[in-house]
């Protein structure tokens, strides 16, 4: 039985069990709905089980070793992989402004973090993608256990990930890529190639582009193990169950037809708005994020513009405006867009 189906299930038993609210009592009537759907992990139904297949089928959908559902956003995966894949005392090679995760993951383990640099796009004021010739030295000089790389980028920058993966196997070190803002990529050809083949974990957040809640995510192992272990380190042993049947009927979604079309009909829409603005200049890897810049405006001019015309970006600098797109936008929002930019 899937999650999703569990969940559609109305126990006539009396269950003098957690969660307390009974699935009856609505303290917050909005999410009603939520309440009746809260089953207890001690339930008769026995949903770990589920969980368990439902992880095992999503497994063979991205075409790897094992895959976790996490209800603790990309965080987790991050950590569970440094956990799984390193023991205390081991060297760690991170990128010194990663994402808060990296580093504590580094330090949760008992590992020392060992900082690389990125290359900086000018143009943009951003970090661009990373290379075999920018960590080879690090790995060179340092008995390097695991690599973490952020690929795509915040501004979807996009990194060699085959070459980086062959290279950290040169050197005997686990590569780890933080591609939570990319779990769209397995899913269309129009989208940059996903690590999850091919990296030995992939952190993908569901809720960051893919139409997922907040904070569910994904952690795929394409190695020979399995992180499961080292996430029950961290994990609640009283999970969401609601949030995991959103995180199985999302892959779902997103390996469907419908879905597929979905994501195509996005990409298809963003490159309208990008044939629409030619005085805009556009970068990045990734076209769901659109990273601009304009010859009028300083980045942080370009931004409260946008926000005058009640259009908020994601984050900004003196040079250029990130906008995120993900499957929940639509042609309608990406029309105002266009229309605001060429007005301004």
């Amino acid at each position: 039985m899937s999650l999703v189906s569990l969940l559609r299930e109305k126990s006539t038993n009396s269950l003098f069990t957690t969660p307390s609210h009974s699935g009856k009592f609505f303290i917050y009537k909005k999410f009603q709905q939520f309440y009746k759907s809260d089953i207890s992990e001690t339930d008769t139904h026995n949903p770990t089980d589920a969980l368990q297949k439902a992880q095992e089928k999503a497994s063979k959908v991205y075409g790897v070793n094992y895959t976790c559902f996490l209800t603790n956003g990309s965080t987790s995966g991050i950590i569970a992989s440094v956990l799984a894949s390193t023991k205390r005392g081991d060297n760690v090679l991170i990128h010194e402004d990663a994402h808060p995760s990296h580093i504590n993951a580094v330090k949760l383990a008992g590992c020392n973090p060992i900082f690389y640099k990125l290359p900086i796009i000018e143009e943009f004021g951003v970090y661009g993608a990373n290379t075999t010739e920018n960590i080879e030295p690090y790995l060179v000089n340092n008995q390097i256990k695991a690599v973490i790389i952020t690929s795509p980028t915040y501004e979807g920058y996009v990194s060699n990930i085959k070459e980086i993966k062959a290279l950290c196997a040169k050197y005997n070190a686990y590569l780890i890529t933080d591609e939570a803002h990319g779990a769209l990529y397995p899913f269309s050809e129009k989208l940059p190639e996903s690590a999850v083949k091919i990296s030995d974990f992939t952190i993908q957040s569901l809720h960051k582009t893919a139409g997922g809640l907040n904070p569910t995510a994904l952690l795929h192992s394409s190695c020979s193990i399995n992180p499961q272990k080292a996430l029950d380190l961290i994990n609640t042993t009283s999970p969401s169950y609601p949030l995991l049947a959103t995180i199985e009927a999302n892959i779902n979604f997103l390996n469907s037809k419908k879905g597929k079309a979905k994501i195509n009909k996005l990409i298809e829409n963003i490159n309208v708005l990008k044939k629409t603005c030619p005085k805009i200049l556009f970068g990045g890897d990734d076209i769901t994020k659109i990273l601009i810049k304009s010859s009028k405006y300083t980045g942080n001019e370009l931004s409260e513009n946008l926000y005058e015309h009640r259009i908020e970006d994601e984050r900004n600098n003196e040079k250029s405006v990130l906008l995120l797109c993900g499957i929940g936008t639509d042609k309608k929002k990406l029309d105002r867009l266009a229309k605001v930019l060429r007005k301004m």
